[in-house]
C-alpha cells in the first residue's frame, strides 16, 4: 500500500471512529480529498470488512469501525509513528551536517527557505551552534508569524543580509533551489540530502 494511500485510509478510519454520523461529503471535506475519492475509499474499506454501514432514515448512512477496522487503524497508526520517527532521526542527522558545512564555509547568518517540519528540525539543530538563523522565508505561508521561534518572512530582502540559504521546503524544493541559485549562485545555497535536489555538488545542474 503506497504511503499516501495508507495515510488516507488511516485518516478515514479515524474520522469514522470520531463521528459515525458524518456524511460522505463531510468525511471528504475533513480529509481534504474529493468526494468521489472519499466514496471510493469508503467502499474499499467496507469491502475489506474494516467499516460497517447501516442505514438511518431519512436517507442517511451510519459508518462504524468493525473489529478488523480497529485493528487496521492501530496498525496504520503504528506504521505512521515509526515512519515519522525515522524521518525525524534522518532529518536531524542531515540538518546537523548542513549546519556543520555552513560553519566551515564561514556562514554566520543563515535564512531557511520553506516553512515545514524540516525547518523546525533545522531550528532545533541550530541551537547551541555559531549559526544564527534569521528567519524562514516563505511568501505563501499563512497563519502563525513564527515557526519554531523564527520569524516567517515574505522574501529574501526581509531577511536583511545573510551569508547563506538553506532549503527546507518539502514541496517544489527543486524549483525553489533553482530560483535562489539563479539569484544568489549555488555557492550560497545548501540543502539536506533527503530533499534529493539536483545540484552542482552532486553532479546535477
Amino acid at each position: 500500500m503506497p504511503p499516501n494511500e495508507q495515510q488516507i485510509i488511516l485518516d478515514l478510519l479515524s474520522e469514522v471512529h470520531r463521528d459515525s454520523r458524518a456524511t460522505q461529503r463531510e468525511i471528504a471535506t475533513n480529509l481534504g480529498i474529493a468526494l468521489g475519492l472519499a466514496n471510493g475509499y469508503l467502499k474499499r474499506c467496507v469491502k475489506k470488512g474494516l467499516i460497517k454501514v447501516s442505514q438511518a432514515p431519512p436517507n442517511r448512512y451510519l459508518y462504524y469501525l468493525t473489529p478488523a477496522g480497529f485493528s487496521e487503524k492501530a496498525r496504520l497508526t503504528g506504521d505512521y509513528l515509526a515512519q515519522s520517527f525515522d524521518f525525524f532521526r534522518n532529518a536531524r542527522s542531515q540538518c546537523r551536517q548542513v549546519l556543520d558545512d555552513a560553519a566551515q564555509r564561514g556562514w554566520r547568518r543563515v535564512a531557511l527557505v520553506g516553512a515545514s517540519e524540516l525547518a523546525e528540525i533545522m531550528a532545533l539543530c541550530a541551537t547551541g551552534t555559531n549559526i544564527e538563523l534569521v528567519g524562514v522565508i516563505d511568501p505563501v505561508a499563512q497563519g502563525d508569524p513564527l515557526l519554531a521561534g523564527l520569524p516567517v518572512l515574505p522574501s529574501l530582502a526581509a531577511a536583511n543580509r545573510v551569508d547563506g540559504i538553506v532549503i527546507t521546503a518539502l514541496q517544489g524544493a527543486q524549483a525553489v533551489y533553482d530560483s535562489y541559485a539563479a539569484e544568489l549562485g549555488h555557492q550560497r545555497l545548501a540543502a539536506p540530502a533527503l530533499l534529493g535536489l539536483s545540484t552542482p555538488e552532486n553532479g546535477g545542474r
